[in-house]
Parts: C-alpha cells; structure tokens; sequence
C-alpha cells in the first residue's frame, strides 16, 4: 500500500506499506482526501515521537460507497472515564494519525465505527476535510456561553484561528481577530472586527474572551494582556516544547484557563450543509498522493492556505 510515513523526525512517501487489517469494532475505509494541518507538520519533525502514516483530516470511502470522516480519538469504551462520557479523555486511547494509530494519509486507512461519521452530498471533497478542525473551533461552544454581549478575541489568523472566529460569529459574540497578516485578516468578513498584532497593546484588558489560536509560545502571554480581569483565556493549539511563564498574573486578576481540543462533528457538518460556515476561502494548493512531500513543503510555507492531499483521483 502506498502511503506517507513518518519515521519519528521525518516523513516519506512509501508503496510497501501493509494493507491495514480491521479488529474488532473497526472498518477499513479507501481514502479519498486529506487535509494537511500544523499538528502534522510538528509530528513530521518530531513532536510527541510518533512513527506511522500521518493524517487525521480525511474523507473516506466505505465498502457500501458511502462517503465518510471519522472522529480522531480511538477509546476503550469501557474505562471509568469513558464510561463517565469522556471517551475524547480515555486514557487508553490512540488518536488517529496521532498517537499509535496510522492516518489516512495512504490509499487505505482502518477507524472505529462507533466513530464515522457520514458526509453529505451537500459537502464537496475539499470541504469536508475541514470537518475535523471545524468540529474543534465548535468545542468552544459546548464549554462557553457565547451570546450578544460577549467580548471576544481570536488571537492568531491561520486556519484554526478563522475557524473559531467564524463559529463564534454564528452566536452573535462580538468577535474580534489579531494576527500578522493582512491578507489573512481579510478573510474574515463581515461581523468580525480585525486588528493587527502590533495594535495588541491598545486593547489589553477589553476582552471578556480570549482564544489563543497563535500555536506560538508568544501566544498564552499575549491572550493574558487582552483578557479583562475575571475573564478565560482559552488554549487551542499546542506548542512543542515546554516554555516558562509568570503565572501571578492570573492568580492576581483571577482569569480562567480552559484547555480546548476536539470538538461535535454533527455541528461541523450542519453548518457546513447550511453554509453557516464557508471554508472554501482557505483552500490553498492541492497535489496528488505521490507528491505528498512537496505537499508538506507547501504546508511548512509561512502563510500557507489549507493543503490537500486528493488520495483518489476521483475526488472532487
């Protein structure tokens, strides 16, 4: 089988791959695209060690025709935390593409089917792989009230960042969106105000919410400027590597941090289908299976769009 595989600190295209074989519980899915993300790139430089077909961003296609994606997180199902209805927090789990269990960056790719999750026709290929991360930015909704009167900033304008501030554009929160980059800002519409990253300073303490979407180290100390006093800071991406900080401020000011990881598919898909959200915008290049490491070199690029990886060529 064909595949991208990544050796623990670098990642080739390989066609000796073991076809996957399903256990129990699970289903063996043809892969019709993938979407590349940071979490990938990091993983193809070393970040948490592991060795396998990166991938996690998919669409696939069962036996029966039936185009799917599938949730990330791999869980026993039958631990005291999954029983308690985390099975996201399992701590037995494997994570797709992730932790101990290859990706769907191959021809073939094996999941749970406790954890598909059926693709409308409404939903194009090249939208659909933005399922996963969309899910994601729709987390923060189930752990925070977002209403009329909300104050919130969305710090970072790559892909995740636009994501979150579009979801929390759909709850009518009063949405704000720091970044770099000036073309980047401009995606992102009517309804959201943007800033630059040097106007930070100008708005410290406005923010009843902050999201930090920067995947920098700079990144939590600048969301601990903008948040107001008895305000949450939410961390949604993760930073290889350990880094030090000053944690007095948010005893001091009494600020709440919130960890934000995997989100709800079917909100993803609903406001896919319902073009709450349109994702198209941050589509970049796209290439063939067999250039997936020029893909990754693309990805890697600063200011790099969505990139997709069209595993079969009838993908749309």
């Amino acid at each position: 089988m064909k595949g991208l595989y990544c050796d623990g600190s670098s990642i080739r295209l390989r066609d000796d791959l073991p076809t996957p074989i399903p256990g129990p519980g699970e289903v063996r899915l043809r892969v019709r695209s993938v979407g590349l993300c940071d979490t990938d790139i990091q993983l193809a430089k070393g970040y948490l060690g592991f060795r396998g077909v990166l991938g996690h961003e998919f669409v696939g296609l069962t036996d029966a025709g039936r185009r799917v994606t599938a949730e990330i997180n791999n869980a026993c199902h039958n631990c005291p935390v999954c029983l308690d209805g985390r099975p996201g927090h399992c701590p037995h789990r494997t994570v797709l593409g992730i932790v101990g269990h290859d990706g769907a960056m191959a021809e073939q790719v094996v999941v749970p089917l406790v954890n598909l999750h059926e693709i409308p026709d409404a939903i194009s290929d090249r939208e659909a792989v933005f399922i996963e991360p969309l899910a994601a930015a729709f987390r923060i909704t189930e752990q925070l009230e977002l209403h009329p009167d909300l104050k919130m900033a969305i710090l970072g304008d790559g892909k995740l960042g636009m994501l979150c501030a579009w979801v929390a554009r759909t709850t009518g929160a009063q949405v704000s969106l720091i970044g770099k980059h000036p073309a980047k800002l401009a995606l992102a519409g009517e309804g959201i105000a943007t800033h630059r990253l040097e106007e930070a300073s100008a708005l410290a303490k406005q923010f009843d919410v902050v999201v930090d979407c920067t995947g920098s180290h700079s990144g939590f100390p600048t969301a601990l400027g903008l948040v107001r006093s008895c305000g949450t800071v939410v961390l949604k991406t993760t930073v290889a590597g350990t880094y030090t900080l000053d944690l007095a401020g948010i005893v001091i000011n009494e600020v709440r941090v919130i960890g934000s990881r995997c989100g709800p598919f079917p909100k993803a898909i609903a406001a896919l289908v319902n073009r709450q959200v349109d994702v198209r915008p941050l589509i970049g290049a796209e290439f063939p299976l067999d250039e997936a490491e020029a893909a990754f070199r693309a990805a890697s690029e600063k200011g790099a769009r969505k990139i997709l990886i069209h595993v079969d060529p009838a993908s749309d």
